[in-house]
């Protein structure tokens, strides 16, 4: 047992200290379910281990855990400790990612996040800018979600991150780039050539099979909104999370979607593209901190995205004819 019932545990030392040493050990507990795991977490011996945890529960005057029948179990003074403990042992660990990334940024000329629509509509032919301005520059490209972007730019694991969202944070800066309409995408041959050059009333999507996106950030829920504006609404059988699903999906023949213009674009003949009227305008955002400027490599590759993401796009931003009278879609066979 760690912990014995005996008042001598508490009478030489005062009661209530609390160490990183004890929420580090209270966590490897927790995540090895052994004391002997534990201590192979915290690269200690058994014998040590035992030590620091008899010590902590010592020191704060209750025990930790109990073991019952061999297993490990929270008692109710550490159950109310439990969720403090975890957000301190959870900013510890980010305060040692960001030391790692301040000690080695030096190392990597550029390092870049976007999210996986963007990383797959803009990103590769940006890099192919960049490959013919700078040559093989070393790049280090991962693909996140634009919440968890946020936070590996706070952490600086990247160096400039590129989101369809506006990020609020008092340590990074959001810098637009470009800007293009919401678009419907439908399979080829689903409106005539004439049809297809003109922009698509929002009513025009009413009782159509549409693939739905899961409201799960700021664009989603604008998309939501614009869909409510439908009566009778929308025929919404498949939610997805991101456009670049809900584009295969039009490629396959389950319906149309809206989706960002970068995402409409990149799948080339496959789809036929229509501008929603009235015109929603989703901006594409470079990411990075305030606390120091961008270097010459990492400005050139902003650069290169806001020219790659402009150029791929630029036909959907040009003026087209009204959409006076453009006819009800029909269901997608």
């Amino acid at each position: 047992m760690p912990f014995e019932k005996s008042a001598s545990n508490f009478e030489l030392a005062p009661l209530g200290i609390m160490h990183l040493r004890y929420i580090e050990m209270f966590q490897a507990i927790l995540q090895a379910g052994t004391l002997t795991d534990a201590a192979s977490l915290l690269n200690i011996s058994q014998p040590a281990a035992t030590k620091l945890l008899k010590q902590a529960e010592r020191r704060l005057g209750f025990p930790l855990f109990v073991r019952v029948k061999g297993q490990w179990h929270l008692t109710p003074e550490s159950r109310m400790l439990r969720g403090q403990m975890e957000r301190i042992f959870d900013e510890l660990r980010d305060l040692q990612r960001l030391v790692s990334n301040i000690a080695r940024a030096d190392k990597r000329l550029l390092r870049a996040i976007s999210t996986p629509t963007l990383a797959n509509a803009v990103i590769p032919k940006s890099i192919a800018r960049l490959r013919q301005q700078l040559g093989q520059t070393p790049v280090e490209l991962s693909t996140q979600h634009s919440r968890e972007m946020l936070k590996s730019i706070v952490l600086r694991e990247a160096d400039v991150g590129f989101t369809l969202q506006d990020l609020s944070h008092p340590d990074v800066h959001c810098e637009p780039l470009c800007q293009g309409p919401l678009t419907l995408i439908a399979p080829k041959g689903t409106w005539s050539r004439t049809e297809a050059m003109q922009p698509v009333r929002i009513d025009s999507l009413a009782d159509s099979p549409l693939i739905g996106i899961t409201r799960a950030d700021h664009l989603g829920q604008q998309l939501e909104a614009y869909l409510e504006q439908l009566n009778p609404p929308a025929r919404i059988t498949t939610w997805v999370q991101t456009y670049q699903i809900a584009k295969d999906l039009v490629c396959s023949g389950e319906g149309i979607a809206l989706v960002d213009p970068f995402t409409a674009v990149s799948a080339g003949t496959e789809l036929q593209i229509r501008v929603l009227q009235p015109v929603m305008p989703i901006t594409l955002h470079a990411v990075y901190r305030i606390d120091g400027p961008l270097n010459s490599v990492q400005k050139s590759f902003v650069q290169c995205v806001a020219a790659a993401a402009s150029h791929s796009i630029s036909y959907l931003t040009q003026p087209n004819t009204a959409p006076s009278a453009v006819p009800k879609l029909q269901s997608v066979k």
